[in-house]
């Protein structure tokens, strides 16, 4: 059974609300359709009604059955405006605070913040900061962690890894790096994985001194503190974090060490180049990046994303939604 038909059968007739601010994009419209005919999720959709209608007539669909929410015609819009006045506490009066959520992506976080949508997809045309700014001024992070991270989940037949930060924060300290460490573990586990991670550097134990491996080194330290039943070990290079021949001689007392398969990057440099190499070179495919630490799931797409990224995208927020519940 593949990751997605796992995924979905998960949540499958579960009802979670997935909102979609770029309904009028076809790659979009097109996943929402399949999602609501499939019944995986409920999909809410941010446009004009007729507009969305004419836009999935145009494609041969039907989108009669799907929720269509226009920001112009909402009825709880003047409860929506103070919700996010107090929620910004001072930094946005009544007046910013209309015209921001005329913005489909400020109006959608607005829904899952109040509880009309479980989660939300978007970024088919939006930058990754339309998407996350309005998540982290709204949704905010979860309790114990100061910031959001980019996951890929990196797939080739019954292989799966994970690699993180690869999208969102350029050089996190060690205190970032290692709550970076522990979410990823989380996140694995929603994948099935059971989580070994390496805190990647381009030094093993100590083979190389400099601030950029002290950083690391600290961060595993701080990621063991925060979550001790997890195995998190470092810093190791990446031979030695995959490798069990190499482990043996560069870290030969690690539980981790070569048989890794959550990798924490040290900076975004490494991770986006690594997770590119990967995928082209290894032939392995890369699904994200899933933002992780939020109260509730957001995620970005691509924009160079098709009908299917978005598909299974979408699944993956429901499925952060129904693990986070428990």
């Amino acid at each position: 059974m593949t990751i997605k038909t796992n995924l979905a059968v998960q949540i499958k007739g579960k009802g979670i609300r997935i909102v979609f601010p770029e309904s009028m994009d076809v790659r979009v419209l097109g996943a929402a359709i399949r999602l609501k005919k499939d019944d995986v999720l409920e999909p809410i959709m941010i446009g004009e009604v007729d507009a969305v209608h004419a836009l999935a007539k145009e494609n041969g669909w039907d989108a009669t059955s799907l929720t269509i929410v226009d920001p112009a015609k909402y009825d709880k819009f003047e409860e929506m405006v103070a919700s996010f006045v107090e929620r910004r506490k001072g930094k946005a009066t009544e007046d910013q605070a209309k015209t921001m959520l005329q913005n489909a992506n400020y109006f959608g976080t607005m829904l899952t913040y109040m509880g009309e949508a479980d989660g939300m997809v978007s970024g088919a045309i939006h930058s990754t900061g339309d998407t996350v700014r309005p998540a982290l001024q709204i949704i905010k992070t979860k309790p114990g962690v100061s910031r959001t991270s980019g996951v890929f989940l990196m797939i080739r037949g019954d292989e799966r890894y994970m690699f993180a930060d690869c999208a969102i924060n350029i050089n996190p300290d060690a205190q970032a790096l290692g709550e970076i460490a522990v979410e990823t573990a989380k996140t694995a586990e929603m994948f099935g994985i059971d989580p070994k991670v390496a805190m990647l550097s381009f030094s093993t134990k100590g083979s190389a001194a400099s601030e950029e491996v002290a950083k690391v080194a600290e961060a595993t330290k701080i990621a063991q503190e925060l979550a001790p039943d997890y195995q998190i070990d470092g810093e190791l290079q990446f031979d030695a974090a995959f490798v069990e021949s190499v482990a043996k001689q560069k870290a030969p007392d690690s539980d981790v060490a070569g048989h890794a398969n959550v990798f924490v990057f040290p900076e975004i440099q490494s991770g986006n180049i690594g997770y590119k190499i990967a995928q082209r070179f290894g032939g392995f495919e890369a699904i994200g990046p899933i933002l992780q630490g939020l109260n509730k799931p957001i995620s970005d797409l691509s924009r160079g994303c098709s009908e299917d990224d978005v598909y299974m995208l979408s699944i993956i927020t429901a499925a952060q939604f129904m693990f986070d519940k428990k």
